[in-house]
């Protein structure tokens, strides 16, 4: 992807209906509420009586403790039409805040600091507006706020407790608010734009002793270091060009004394890609290399390889249905970014993989105040002028899809 400025030169807010933007001082109101409550995946228990208490000040109907701490709010049209649904992630981090603000964190080692907070607060306005504009829509649209996206996964278990069935939802959409873009940009494509996200384990088992008698060793660091060096030739040398894939080793850890060659090497890693006909390929392929360099060595090994999160795949026509609607609502010198990707994973996926829909970037980043920090990071915060965006973006894509 291109690298794109952080100072959003100017941003056209006029394009927000009104009502939303009346309604702006109170989407920051509950944005920041959350902020200041942050909790971990699955134990998001404040954080669902938050949303299960507005909703139920508004009189939509919602169900609450799905998946734990999920809740499923539905509000139907005044007349019968098509099914659609829009999802937001609750869950935060297990990150101490840095920042000097009012709402800063109040959970000690726990923060928002990837605008989760951001994407419930605008369903939340989403849910809001939709239900005193019942009259705009047909059909039902149903507002998915979903646990534990940052790595425990929990769209699987809302997705196997039915919140896709009855009614059958049609599409679905939902936004990442993205530091990575300024202000003012939506970035949306079809296809792929989040990675697979797998992930493995590896212990290497050698025979340790004296730094200075090698002969009478099997020394796990050199092995290790020939498995690390030879994982990379799998994307250099086994992966399409024209794919992009990594695989990262993020931990290795082996040894207790300069003098002294270690018995066991552990590390740990992750594998990112794009293209779905991969899927199997990346462990089977690694544990040929990490075979064979412990059997030339005459190490023993125990790998585990798992899988986390399949890409996130857009579907074409929902893609463009968003992009379409975006292209009215966000106005700067840069506007679109079309071909927007990550290595990054969602868990998002699994609710494409049951029904067409479109993931997308929100640009929420504003150096010139201060708010271009990076995602996962202990001073992450985001320009709240993106909340009303998203909630136009969101209401007219239920008006578009919901005819």
């Amino acid at each position: 992807m291109v690298s794109i400025s952080l100072n959003p030169l100017f941003v056209d807010t006029s394009r927000i209906r009104a009502e939303i933007r009346t309604l702006q001082p109170q989407i920051v109101e509950w944005r920041r509420s959350l902020h200041q409550k942050p909790e971990l995946g699955f134990r998001e228990l404040l954080t669902s009586d938050f949303v299960a208490q507005k909703l139920q000040e508004w009189g939509i109907s919602f169900q609450k403790g799905i998946a734990k701490t999920g809740v499923l709010a539905t509000i139907s049209g005044n007349r019968p039409g098509r099914v659609f649904a829009i999802r937001a992630d609750m869950d935060a981090l297990p990150i101490q805040e840095e920042n000097d603000v009012p709402y800063k964190s109040q959970h000690d080692g726990v923060m928002h600091a990837c605008g989760h907070d951001g994407h419930t607060a605008i369903a939340l306005a989403t849910a809001y507006y939709l239900s005193h504009h019942r009259d705009n829509f047909a059909g039902t649209v149903k507002i998915i706020f979903q646990p534990a996206e940052e790595g425990l996964g929990g769209a699987e278990p809302m997705i196997a407790e039915g919140v896709l069935k009855n009614p059958d939802v049609e599409a679905i959409v939902g936004l990442h608010l993205w530091n990575v873009l300024p202000l003012g940009t939506v970035g949306v494509r079809a296809g792929a734009l989040m990675a697979a996200v797998e992930c493995f384990e590896l212990t290497i088992h050698g025979k340790g002793g004296h730094g200075a008698i090698p002969q009478q060793t099997i020394d796990s660091v050199v092995v290790g270091s020939q498995i690390v060096s030879a994982l990379q030739t799998i994307v250099a040398r086994n992966i399409d060009p024209i794919d992009s894939a990594v695989v990262t080793v993020g931990e290795f850890h082996a040894g207790t004394a300069h003098n002294v060659i270690a018995d066991t090497a552990h590390m740990t890693g992750t594998v990112r890609y794009f293209n779905p006909a991969y899927k199997g390929y990346f462990g089977q392929r690694m544990e040929q290399i990490i075979k064979g360099i412990c059997e030339a060595h005459g190490a023993t090994y125990e790998f585990k390889y798992w899988e986390l999160y399949p890409p996130v795949m857009n579907d074409g026509a929902i893609a463009n249905l968003v992009r379409s609607v975006a292209e009215d609502v966000v106005e700067s010198p840069l506007g679109m970014v079309p071909e927007c990707q990550t290595m990054g994973g969602e868990d998002m996926s699994f609710f494409l993989q049951e029904v067409p829909g479109c993931y997308f970037f929100l640009g929420s980043a504003n150096a010139v105040k201060g708010l271009a920090y990076p995602h996962h990071h202990p001073r992450f915060d985001f320009d709240e002028t993106a909340l009303g965006m998203g909630v136009e973006i969101f209401v007219r894509c239920v008006e578009e899809f919901c005819q």
